[in-house]
């Protein structure tokens, strides 16, 4: 992959590295598991329940990358275009838009 040089160019070559529904749904459960987390933490103020959140977010993730889509994690690579594009992916996976974004990230594949 060429130098990557913003959010923009990642995008697309993250969309392909979650082209599967099964490593999108773990990474939907596991952001969801780390807002809870989050959520629970301050409204608890149990603070210990924020150490959950990496364990969460990476655990699921990484199962999906490495169980399901049998490729690396973009957090090795492009750690925070990576974590800005899991929130990008959440919110277009609550909206039902990701369907068609891998659709059109398949498309430009060079």
């Amino acid at each position: 992959m060429a130098a990557i040089q913003s959010f923009r160019e990642f995008w697309p070559h993250y969309v392909r590295e979650h082209s599967t529904r099964g490593c999108r749904l773990l990474h939907y459960i596991g952001t969801t598991l780390v807002l809870a987390s989050l959520l629970t933490a301050v409204g608890t103020q149990r603070w210990w329940l924020l150490a959950l959140m990496p364990v969460f977010g990476y655990g699921f993730a990484w199962t999906g990358h490495f169980a399901i889509e049998k490729n690396r994690p973009a957090t090795f690579t492009h750690p925070f275009y990576s974590l800005a594009a899991d929130w990008v992916m959440y919110g277009k996976m609550l909206l039902g838009q990701m369907p068609s974004e891998v659709e059109r990230a398949l498309a430009l594949r060079p």
